[in-house]
């Protein structure tokens, strides 16, 4: 008997799909369990394994496309059954929901064209006549719409593929994941490098060359072209999730000063003896975070509504930039891991984040997150609480900076955070006796160990 298959909820926060690539073709025999297809969810990329035993009929969405939870995307059944029933199911559908944004998309059509006639026209207009055709060309790069995947952004992004170069095989031109694969099969990437490595000598002595006239800037009237490209489905849950922290959620900020000192020598003295282990500054932010919880389980909870929820368990959520956003792998009770296995953590499910490859039960459920942005030269900022926790610590860089100790102005390795908090859960002073522990053991790292 045919079946339809719809878009499986594959994570918690998930409310749509998109098809990656299917790994059936039509006419494939396909079994129970086995992968039908791999989709990007809003965390990650993966599989869907079909749910019955026959024939894949139809394919209802191509691969770039994306559906809402529930929505048939493929039909499965016996080799010569008639699905016309299914066929018709799913067109109808479509055809509903195509109706009812229709009033939307010609409202944004037409305001887009608007927009840009009124910013492209004067352009034209000032351009002298001996340069019609480059006017021509950039006026057509300027409206061009990139439509990319974002797997394939990513893919191309970590193959040096210039995305401008392809020819998009998805519907509507989009550029998705076999487009990167075929011109990283042809050299692609390497030709993109190569070519960007061989314009830029060029543009630099056309720039510095003697007796040339410098270009006439063209006198640019109105608005400045755009382009729409389509966020991806992380964005959009990014998005969600964000209008129901800062607004609903009442957030205040406490912020203190930690000397590194200490840290810094203990990690280097620890990678000294051995490198295999390589432990970061924030692999001791994690394990230390993790100890002072334990020590004020009023920060290591969650508001329900009519309860406040107070975990057994510290379960950190340690915060991954990604090509399409912000990922959160978790560490599992942090607070009984040595700081050795902590680390082996942190990088194993970091490198399985940027590779979209983790499963919701290792981005889900924390406790208490950090987000470092130290490493890329912040020296202090605020972070959004990530709901249900009622916590987030935001940590800067460790900077050597001049303080007064016993009356003399001495350099020491600095560091600032900010830890955003919950009113609802966390009072201030509450807040405060946790930075004074987190502090204290940061400053005396083998308190940890006592």
């Amino acid at each position: 008997m045919a079946t339809q298959v719809v878009m499986p909820k594959l994570s918690p926060t998930m409310e749509e799909g998109q098809i990656s690539r299917w790994l059936k073709n039509e006419g494939d025999k396909v079994s129970m369990g086995e992968p039908l297809a791999e989709i990007d969810t809003d965390k990650a990329t993966m599989e869907m394994q079909a749910l019955s035993n026959g024939v894949l009929r139809k394919i209802l969405i191509k691969e770039g496309e994306s559906a809402p939870l529930g929505q048939p995307i493929a039909v499965i059944g016996e080799a010569d059954e008639d699905i016309s029933q299914f066929l018709s199911q799913a067109s109808a559908g479509s055809a509903k929901s195509q109706a009812a944004s229709q009033p939307q998309a010609e409202k944004k059509a037409e305001s887009t064209a608007a927009t840009q006639e009124a910013s492209t026209e004067p352009a034209r207009a000032s351009q002298p006549s001996g340069n019609g055709a480059q006017g021509a060309g950039r006026e057509a790069q300027a409206n061009d719409r990139l439509v990319v995947s974002p797997l394939a952004a990513r893919m191309a992004a970590e193959a040096g593929i210039n995305l401008r170069s392809l020819t998009g095989s998805g519907p509507g031109g989009r550029i998705i994941k076999r487009d990167i694969e075929a011109a990283m099969s042809t050299g692609g990437g390497q030709q993109a490098v190569e070519q960007g490595s061989a314009q830029a000598p060029q543009r630099h002595l056309r720039a510095v060359q003697p007796g040339t006239q410098p270009a006439q800037p063209a006198q640019l009237e109105g608005a400045s072209p755009y382009r729409d490209e389509p966020t991806s489905v992380m964005r959009q849950t990014i998005a969600r999730r964000l209008v129901t922290s800062i607004g609903p959620v009442p957030h205040f900020f406490l912020t203190t000063e930690i000397e590194m000192d200490r840290v810094v020598e203990m990690r280097r003295s620890v990678n000294e003896l051995d490198p295999e282990l390589k432990i970061s500054i924030n692999d001791v932010i994690v394990k230390v975070a993790a100890a002072a919880l334990i020590q004020h389980p009023q920060v290591n909870a969650s508001f329900q509504d009519r309860n406040v929820r107070y975990y057994e368990r510290a379960d950190i959520g340690v915060a991954v930039a990604i090509e399409d956003g912000l990922i959160t792998p978790v560490i599992r009770a942090a607070d009984q891991k040595p700081l050795s296995q902590i680390a082996s953590e942190v990088r194993e499910l970091a490198e399985r984040a940027r590779s979209r490859k983790l499963l919701p039960e290792e981005y889900t459920g924390a406790t208490f997150s950090i987000s470092n942005l130290g490493m890329l030269g912040i020296d202090e900022f605020t972070a959004v609480i990530n709901p249900p926790e009622a916590a987030i610590l935001a940590v800067g860089a460790v900077t050597p900076k001049a303080v007064v100790r016993d009356g003399q102005v001495v350099v020491r390795q600095m560091m600032r955070v900010t830890m955003s908090c919950d009113h609802r859960v966390i009072d201030g002073a509450t807040g405060a006796r946790f930075l004074q522990t987190f502090k204290r053991l940061l400053e005396n790292p083998l308190l940890m160990i006592v």
